[in-house]
């Protein structure tokens, strides 16, 4: 099958997942949300559990309650003409594409 340039081979995305009594996968995960945070909590606090689990947890509340951290791509940019005339074709070549 072949399509325009810029049209989408699944324009509506992947189909959901509908289970019998009409929940979809993302419901029935939502449900145990306040569980699921109970035992990261758990995890946390607890005595036994491995330093690793223990990381894992607090990793995965942080970035639930704050957002994952930005991360840095490393690009280094000094204002110039030079690097101004590139960013300018590049903002050109994207438009006409």
């Amino acid at each position: 099958m072949v399509f325009k340039k810029g049209e989408s081979g699944n324009p509506r995305g992947r189909p959901k997942v509908v289970l019998d009594d009409g929940r979809t996968l993302s419901d029935l995960a939502k449900e145990h949300t306040a569980r699921a945070i109970e035992t990261l909590v758990n995890v946390l606090g607890s005595n036994v559990a491995p330093e690793a689990a223990k990381v894992s947890a607090a990793t995965a509340l942080l970035d639930r309650g704050w957002g994952r951290p930005r991360q840095d791509v490393g690009l280094d940019v000094k204002s110039d003409e030079a690097v101004a005339a590139l960013l300018e074709d590049a903002r050109k070549r994207a438009r006409s594409a």
